[in-house]
């Protein structure tokens, strides 16, 4: 098998809940020795706060903070250790964890890192080519916002998107998920490869510092450009656009089912009219032009969700992509966990988690680009609270058992959590009653094909095909 691209490189990831953990993650499924820190008071929100998602078999067990989907898709492959680091002993292992390791990940305000007397020009003390990438809401300069404490749902306020999302008239609106936090995951994935480059070539480290704010202007540049260069504030447009019409999405056949079309030109336009069967439509004087239709629009909007009400949202796509007209059905979670062309590119993976977890096979996505020469894949799952403890502090370090047992004793490191977030236990029935689901399938196992695999303990292999669109 050909080396992965990251292997022999151990990175800390003192992150949480998204940006962080699944850049380490994906760095942990190209070869990484990742090893996750949480403090036995502070655990991930991801194992058991707001983001924690449904429990395995939405069975919370003895163990639930072992057991949360989100949790386990995000940290796979990787070590867990669980460290006290508001106590000095619980910071001296981490310093000389950071001795031995390549890359240190987190994402705290920049206030912490200093008060530990960990920000970059001490961490270089303890080891001059570490690199460093830190991920704060704002930066850790000197400018006003610096200081504040910020998360991907809040700062699409403060950076513009909210403004701009919503429907024409109403309120300003949040995207469906914290996508700024994935942005910053892409951001510390480049950071930490252009770093590592940088210290091949030149045999010192470096400070990777992403400011997620600036991530998010970047993602509406057009509409700041727009400010400054005409004086022009954005709108909100619902499902329109500025320069298509029509664009919008249309009811098909089924409950909450939809097929977006967006049509760019006069060509299009008339390739639409003829598909569902009003050619005569493309020479009306009221829809001749592209101003003429953006005029129109909610008179076209009519038309369109007449035909596509009497289609299946794929056949509805695919005949207009015959056509020649862009479209793309409304995927759901259940759409996008059955659909053939994921599963054939390797993006969704099947891993076996040992059998003390009591979670079987689970389904999980990969990455979002495939190596020509290096197969890459899940390297096993997201592991168990504490559960390399032992491996990194005697194993790595080197520390002896006395030692060892006197920082457990003492309660610095541990394989329980001192503090838990109660999660409230929910039927899957009542989540779909109060709204929290659209549906949920009681034969999701078969439908994912998960129940007998052949793979050892850990294990990734691929998803078989499903049909593409589901019962």
């Amino acid at each position: 098998m050909p080396r992965l691209p990251l292997e022999g490189i151990r990175i800390i990831d003192l992150g949480h809940v998204f940006a962080v953990p699944y850049a380490c993650g994906l760095m942990a499924d190209m070869g990484a020795e990742v090893i996750k820190i949480e403090g036995p008071g502070r655990l991930d929100i991801t194992r058991d706060g707001p983001f924690a998602g449904v429990h395995a078999d939405n069975r919370p067990g003895a163990d639930p903070w072992n057991r949360t989907a989100n949790f386990n898709l995000i940290n796979r492959g990787k070590k867990s250790m669980v460290l006290d680091l508001s106590r000095a002993e619980g910071r001296e292992v981490l310093k000389d964890l950071i001795r031995v390791s390549d890359v240190f990940l987190e994402s705290f305000t920049p206030r912490v890192m200093r008060g530990w007397g960990l920000d970059y020009p001490n961490m270089k003390q303890l080891k001059p080519d570490i690199i460093m990438v830190s991920n704060t809401g704002y930066g850790p300069g000197s400018g006003p916002y610096s200081q504040y404490p910020a998360q991907a749902t809040t700062q699409e306020a403060t950076h513009g998107l909210a403004h701009v999302t919503g429907y024409r008239g109403d309120i300003p609106s949040k995207a469906g998920q914290s996508f700024v936090d994935f942005l910053a995951s892409w951001a510390c994935l480049m950071g930490t490869a252009l770093a590592l480059r940088y210290r091949h070539r030149y045999k010192k480290g470096l400070w990777i510092d992403v400011g997620m704010y600036q991530l998010g202007c970047y993602t509406v540049s057009e509409y700041i450009l727009d400010w400054l260069a005409n004086g022009r504030l954005g709108e909100r447009l619902g499902n329109r656009h500025p320069s298509k019409a029509p664009q919008g999405c249309y009811p098909c056949a089924g409950d909450d089912q939809w097929c977006v079309v967006s049509v760019r030109d006069d060509e299009e336009w008339a390739a639409l009219c003829r598909l569902i069967g009003k050619p005569e439509l493309a020479q009306e004087a009221r829809f001749a032009t592209h101003l003429d239709r953006l005029a129109h629009h909610d008179e076209i909007d009519g038309i369109v969700a007449e035909w596509t009400r009497g289609l299946p949202k794929f056949e509805a796509m695919e005949r207009l992509q015959g056509a020649g007209v862009p479209a793309g059905a409304v995927f759901d979670a259940r759409d996008v966990n059955l659909d053939p062309h994921l599963r054939s590119r390797g993006f969704l993976e099947t891993l076996r988690f040992p059998p003390e977890r009591e979670m079987g096979e689970r389904v999980i996505i990969g990455r979002p680009w495939r190596l020509s020469k290096t197969p890459l894949a899940t390297r096993g799952p997201g592991p168990a609270l504490g559960e390399h403890n032992r491996d990194v502090i005697q194993g790595i370090l080197g520390y002896s058992d006395a030692r060892y047992a006197d920082l457990e004793q003492a309660g610095i490191v541990a394989t329980r959590p001192t503090q838990l977030r109660a999660l409230a236990y929910m039927e899957m029935d009542e989540r779909v009653r109060q709204g929290r689901l659209a549906y949920w399938d009681p034969d999701f196992k078969q439908r994912l094909g998960t129940e007998d695999g052949e793979p050892g303990v850990g294990e990734p292999r691929a998803a078989s095909p499903a049909p593409r669109d589901p019962p």
